[in-house]
């Protein structure tokens, strides 16, 4: 009998949390095909026990701005805060987007934006809050800029404090200009070899450093904590000398 998906791995996932936000502009319930390729990726973390939880940004109420509560900044509501919390309660983050005029969304540009409204938080060590966790992106559409929009929300997350392990972006796009999309039935997208492999590999990528980063206590705390910079310390570093 042939070993299980579980039995093969090395190592258990089960005690980790994702969270999968899906920058589509298309409201709840209209299909995402964006969601359609998240999907693979959470099936897999689904099979070997990783609590997933999915959350479509256009469903909620989040104003632009960098600030962790825009409520202080004069808007009615904001739902950032609560969202916030269930990014901080899981240890993987992946970030779905369209491509838009080659861009990722403009939902996409404001969950960035508001990750950012958070990068000034340390955690008990005195590093960025977010250290600690491993972010990974999943890009759709129907025009080219897969790696372009990848280099941006991946540079994005590893700026505010995520680690990003290696080829942690995974994409289809059909044929240049209006045409099938990822699930459509003639798109021949979910059969594509190159995308499913990339999905897969990321997928792997992001449990492995998850995995590593939780058993280890997170990162290191020496050399990367704001709040003993601003107490004075410098480790290490030293002016340099002009003569």
């Amino acid at each position: 009998m042939s070993k299980s998906l579980t039995e093969r791995a090395p190592a258990k996932y089960d005690d980790l949390r994702a969270v999968f936000i899906n920058c589509t502009l298309k409201k709840s319930p209209r299909t995402s095909h964006t969601q359609g390729l998240m999907d693979r990726s959470i099936a897999i973390m689904e099979k070997l026990g990783v609590s997933v939880e999915t959350i479509r940004a256009v469903d909620h109420d989040i104003p632009p701005g960098v600030q962790p509560d825009m409520t202080e900044e004069g808007f009615d509501t904001d739902e950032w805060p609560q969202l916030h919390e269930k990014v901080m309660a899981a240890q993987i983050l992946v970030i779905g987007t369209p491509i838009w005029l080659g861009e990722k969304s403009s939902v996409c540009t404001r969950i960035v934006e508001r990750l950012y409204s958070n990068s000034g938080d340390l955690n008990s060590k005195g590093q960025s809050d977010f250290y600690g966790r491993v972010g990974g992106c999943i890009i759709t559409g129907n025009e080219d800029g897969i790696k372009h929009c990848a280099m941006n929300i991946l540079y994005s997350l590893g700026h505010v404090g995520f680690t990003i392990p290696p080829q942690a972006d995974a994409g289809w796009i059909g044929e240049a200009g209006p045409g099938p999309s990822y699930l459509d039935e003639d798109s021949g997208a979910q059969d594509n070899d190159f995308t499913n492999r990339n999905v897969t590999i990321m997928t792997w990528n992001l449990l492995h450093f998850a995995r590593m980063l939780k058993d280890a206590g997170g990162v290191p705390a020496f050399g990367n904590q704001r709040d003993k910079w601003k107490d004075g310390e410098r480790f290490g570093f030293e002016n340099p000398e002009y003569r």
